[in-house]
């Protein structure tokens, strides 16, 4: 790992992760979250030289840790539309994609973003800068109900309504537009015992609403199932319980609901087979020195 990966993002469960695709040295391979290129790097290092791997990132920051290596291609787009790009490559199948989903610290850690309550910035939490609906677009703009259902599907807030509703009667008085804005209307609304983790919990779902994080998810599961080779890997690292409802299910069923389709013989039909029948969850150690992983599970499974 290089000094850039440290301070853009530093990889959870990297050898975890990397050890569930099972590398091939002639295999290819996609990381649909290139972000930092420390899962992408590993890959590098056990690919042999006939090997390949593309690397997916929307944010254009990724840009500035392409590594340089003929065998890596770097792919600007959201990883929802996986089974296009692997079109227009004319790669028919891989053998294996790994995604480390959730945001990378640099996120966090860029202050001019919105992702975080920690700076006082306009409230933007676009992954892609060029195109799509800010944070305060959406807060100005949307209804009530779709605000307050936002915040209890993605935050799992308690009090998602009342929030949504001094959120509206606020934005009548003035716009808000920077996180600033944001906290003066929700802080007061928040128990003083869990604070910080509420007010994290309000930021999350409005960044995912912001970049539709579940359904490109689902789309891009979708399309792995049918990209993937016999035998190849899915490695998902999740953070969010719904996100890891979504990879649980498919990987279960193939399908994102969960539901168990069975063929005449009662034999149950699914496009993949889990490899750990735990998930795996990060070391004591590992959560000590990156706060991030806290929440971290990963699931592997292999296309039957």
């Amino acid at each position: 790992m290089n000094s850039s990966d440290t301070t853009y993002h530093v990889p959870v469960l990297l050898n975890e992760s990397i050890d569930g695709l099972n590398i091939k040295s002639d295999g290819i391979y996609v990381d649909v979250t290139f972000g930092g290129g420390g899962h992408s790097r590993e890959i590098l290092r056990r690919l042999g030289p006939k090997g390949r791997l593309y690397g997916f990132d929307q944010d254009s920051d990724a840009e500035g840790n392409i590594p340089d290596d003929e065998r890596f291609t770097f792919v600007r787009s959201n990883f929802r539309y996986l089974k296009n790009w692997m079109r227009y490559y004319e790669v028919e199948k891989i053998d294996g994609l790994l995604a480390d989903l959730g945001v990378s610290s640099h996120h966090f850690d860029d202050e001019t973003r919105g992702f975080s309550f920690r700076w006082d910035s306009p409230l933007d939490m676009r992954m892609n800068k060029r195109a799509g609906v800010t944070a305060a677009d959406f807060i100005n703009k949307a209804e009530e109900e779709k605000i307050a259902d936002v915040l209890y599907l993605y935050g799992e807030i308690r009090q998602a309504r009342r929030i949504a509703s001094q959120i509206v009667k606020a934005r009548s008085e003035k716009p808000l537009l920077t996180t600033g804005d944001l906290l003066k209307v929700v802080q007061p609304l928040m128990p003083h015992n869990r604070e910080k983790k509420d007010l994290a919990r309000v930021f999350q779902a409005l960044r995912i609403e912001i970049n539709h994080e579940m359904d490109a998810l689902k789309e891009m599961l979708l399309a792995a199932s049918e990209v993937l080779a016999e035998g190849g890997r899915l490695s998902v690292i999740t953070y969010h319980s719904l996100e890891d409802r979504i990879v649980k299910n498919v990987m279960k069923s193939g399908n994102v609901e969960g539901k168990i389709e069975q063929d005449f013989y009662g034999r149950i039909s699914s496009p993949f087979r889990s490899v750990n029948s735990k998930v795996i969850v990060p070391s004591d150690q590992e959560q000590q020195t990156n706060p991030r992983s806290r929440s971290a599970k990963l699931r592997v499974a292999e296309r039957v």
